[in-house]
């Protein structure tokens, strides 16, 4: 039994209100798993995992079908509304069992050092504070405890970072649902205290035109097995 209501109703509850956009990801993100090859990156960045996992920004739930059986519980946040009924009915599906609960990267409503394994997915572009968030990953990891993480953020010559930063001032997080397009996740993750593992930068459409949005990273980061 689930130890958390899968679905709050009403979005005054919600931290995270984007109704208009969630839609829109939904259908687009669906999409993006042939045409983009997105259905092979969630295989290979949740390939290998085992125990209890958390999914931080899980979406509409895209990743539950990828997760292998060796995981023996996935934990899945998401703020928005919309996108979470989806998720629901993702888990529903899903080979593995999932629970699907509300809350914030920021404030992440979980006991510490509980989990075997965090997942973060096109999640750091779009939270509120960058270095609270990691924080709490940290919190919620067991020392030793692996961050499977896919994101995008600045990338290209510097036409395309000046573009990058001009629209995250602009029109970018409002017409996105706050997602920011100059962020340095690999940064982030070494400035929050994580090891670093193998990753790789990559461009998504892989072929066609490179857009603000393309570049990403797909890799592997620890929580050190003995803090200071």
């Amino acid at each position: 039994m689930p130890l958390w209501p899968a679905v709050t109703r009403g979005s005054e509850r919600d931290p995270v209100h984007h109704p208009l956009f969630a839609r829109y990801y939904a259908r687009v993100s669906v999409a993006a798993e042939s045409r983009m090859g997105m259905a092979r990156v969630r295989r290979r960045l949740l390939a290998g995992l085992s125990g209890r996992v958390l999914e931080v920004g899980a979406g509409n739930g895209l990743n539950f079908a990828h997760y292998p059986d060796t995981v023996s519980e996935v934990v899945a946040i998401e703020p928005e509304r919309t996108l979470r009924v989806l998720a629901v009915e993702a888990a529903v599906r899903a080979d593995v069992p999932v629970d699907v609960v509300p809350g914030t990267a920021e404030a992440l409503p979980v006991k510490s050092e509980a989990y075997d394994a965090v997942v973060l997915s096109l999640v750091l572009c779009s939270v509120r504070d960058v270095p609270r968030a990691l924080a709490e990953v940290r919190r919620v990891l067991r020392p030793g405890g692996q961050l499977r993480f896919f994101e995008h953020g600045r990338g290209g010559g510097p036409a395309m970072r000046t573009t990058q930063r001009v629209l995250d001032r602009t029109v970018w997080p409002r017409l996105s649902g706050g997602c920011h397009l100059s962020r340095a996740p690999v940064a982030a993750l070494r400035e929050a205290g994580f090891e670093l593992g193998p990753y790789r930068s990559m461009l998504l459409p892989e072929t066609g035109p490179t857009l603000p949005p393309s570049f990403c990273v797909l890799g592997t980061a620890w929580r050190p097995p003995a803090e200071d």
